[in-house]
């Protein structure tokens, strides 16, 4: 296991972190598109959806093939997959700290279930 994302771990956050990328990566996941139907879909220039979908296709989240006179865009799976792995690491700590938090919130109610009955005897 590994403290920090892999090199193209970090590529692809980098790449994801940018709303109009996240916005593509979105649309992708309906299924394969032309740049300018993804340009007219989330309303920004084509030169500018070319643009960000080459940063995605340098992370290696999308790929691009020829169709006449189109090129057509699809999300490729490895590197969501590998996030994924590297995100999974983190499980035990999130339910480490749920588990905390349940016997704490138990404690809380303990606690004010004690005082209610001690006030209710007073």
């Amino acid at each position: 296991m590994t403290d920090h994302p892999s090199p193209s771990n970090l590529a692809v956050l980098s790449a994801l972190a940018e709303p109009n990328r996240l916005a593509i990566v979105s649309l992708l996941r309906e299924g394969p598109r032309a740049v300018g139907d993804i340009a007219a879909r989330i309303e920004i220039a084509q030169p500018h959806a070319s643009r960000h979908l080459r940063i995605l296709a340098d992370a290696g989240l999308v790929s691009a093939r020829r169709e006449a006179q189109s090129r057509i865009y699809r999300l490729e799976r490895s590197p969501f997959a590998s996030l994924e792995n590297w995100l999974d690491t983190f499980s035990t700590v999130w339910e480490e700290r749920a588990d905390r938090l349940g016997d704490y919130l138990e404690r809380l109610d303990e606690d004010s279930s004690g005082t209610r009955r001690q006030e209710g005897t007073s």
